[in-house]
């Protein structure tokens, strides 16, 4: 029974993976074809402010909220009510923050004026985005993966109907108010993802006055993974925060023009990073479904049988994960041309692309690390592998002529590092375990 709750969760969850992946792709090939690369380079400057935002205003609520949900120690609808305040709380300060810094952060540290109003439009959705995060921790919790896939397909539908209908009207509106209408859609793609996760509820999720007063014992309980997930999502959206500042600061002392650099990086994320993390959503599927069984048993001290469900989790990343990167590696130009109508990458994917074989079983062994319990080792090995990446990145540039390829070799090495210290921390708790 156990091994066919995993089985068909993953199954889910992958196949909700897949579907939401082609919207995804579908997205992205209509947004780069009609938008000139003034706009898609602009969004891509953003994009870091705004994933560092979400991470902190998210804060790791659907892993924390997942793990405790599955272990079945406490009221459900009290865990959910105890971080609602908390979130509310989280998100009060970001928007402040956003409303004072958004120009320090445009004009200081991007050195982009245009990028001031996008960023500003990142305060307006935050709190939808951490609401549906939230409720997507409850229904993973309950290894229930249908309302998760459903809600992502309606959001991605939302976006998909922007971008055929909305953004060609937008683009003679100007760079910077087609660039917040991208940020901005993000508020009714969340909105309508929160309505479907809601109406997902059991019947019997009846709401007493008593669930509505905030447990502090149900909020311990789920920071103590969320938080060192949330300083784990942190570190990589702040040193993905500073990616565009360094690269721009260096190179510029090198030679090398602002918008050649501005240009480039939106090559690497828009077009090169989307095609080498397509066989992502498989793993991710695999890393989902796999938290709540771990946890359940972990508690259950089932440790022959937490052993089997990761080695069957690492045998099915890399049975998709192989293959996939040989394809992309050998035919990069036609990926890029099918999907963006464009070769403009394929350079840079020839360098990179095996390096994301490992990359493709670092989620499952940070999803297993999660459910042991051993959340600060990811968090841990995350900010070692950043770390790394930052300072490598800053010095790799300063190299004259290697100019956005010290992304791609910073990059490499966090994937490396992270990947073999998680390794090692599963090896480590096997033996203690175990023996």
């Amino acid at each position: 029974m156990k091994k066919e709750t995993f089985i068909k969760s993953t199954i889910i969850l992958m196949i909700g993976g897949l579907l939401t992946k082609l919207l995804g792709i579908l997205i992205k090939v209509i947004m780069t074809r009609n938008s000139s690369i003034d706009v898609i380079s602009l969004y891509m400057l953003v994009m870091p402010t705004f994933s560092l935002m979400m991470a902190i205003s998210q804060l790791g609520f659907s892993t924390g909220i997942s793990k405790v949900v599955s272990e079945n120690k406490d009221n459900n609808k009290k865990i959910l009510f105890s971080i609602l305040p908390i979130s509310l709380f989280i998100n009060i300060i970001l928007t402040i923050i956003l409303v004072f810094g958004s120009k320090f952060i445009a004009y200081e540290l991007l050195k982009n004026e245009n990028a001031y109003i996008p960023i500003l439009a990142i305060s307006l959705v935050l709190p939808f985005d951490s609401l549906s995060s939230i409720l997507r921790g409850f229904f993973f919790g309950k290894e229930k993966m249908i309302p998760h896939v459903t809600s992502n397909i309606s959001e991605q539908i939302v976006r998909l109907l922007f971008m055929i209908f909305i953004l060609p009207h937008l683009l003679n509106r100007g760079l910077v108010f087609t660039t917040t209408s991208l940020i901005l859609i993000n508020v009714l793609s969340e909105l309508v993802s929160s309505l479907v996760l809601i109406f997902f509820l059991p019947k019997s999720f009846t709401i007493k006055r008593s669930d509505l007063k905030p447990s502090i014992r149900s909020s311990k309980n789920v920071l103590e993974t969320a938080l060192p997930t949330t300083a784990t999502r942190i570190i990589g959206t702040i040193s993905y925060f500073f990616e565009p500042i360094i690269l721009t600061y260096v190179l510029s002392l090198n030679g090398y023009t602002t918008s050649y650099i501005a240009t480039e990086y939106g090559v690497i994320n828009a077009f090169v990073m989307p095609i080498l993390l397509l066989p992502g959503f498989f793993t991710n599927a695999i890393s989902n479904a796999l938290l709540p069984v771990i946890s359940r048993e972990y508690a259950k001290k089932n440790y022959p049988y937490i052993k089997r469900k990761l080695k069957q989790a690492l045998f099915f990343s890399l049975l998709i994960g192989i293959p996939s990167t040989i394809l992309i590696f050998m035919f990069p130009t036609f990926f890029l041309k099918l999907l963006y109508k464009t070769s403009h990458g394929e350079y840079y994917i020839k360098k990179i692309a095996f390096v994301f074989i490992l990359y493709y079983i670092e989620a499952p062994l940070s999803s297993f690390l999660q459910a042991t319990n051993q959340a600060h080792y990811v968090m841990y090995d995350n900010f070692i592998g950043i770390l790394i990446k930052t300072i490598s990145l800053f010095i790799l540039s300063f190299i004259p002529g290697i100019g956005l390829y010290s992304l791609l070799i910073a990059s490499g090495l966090n994937i490396l590092i992270t990947t073999i210290r998680h390794m090692k921390h599963i090896k480590d708790l096997f033996k203690q375990k175990v023996n």
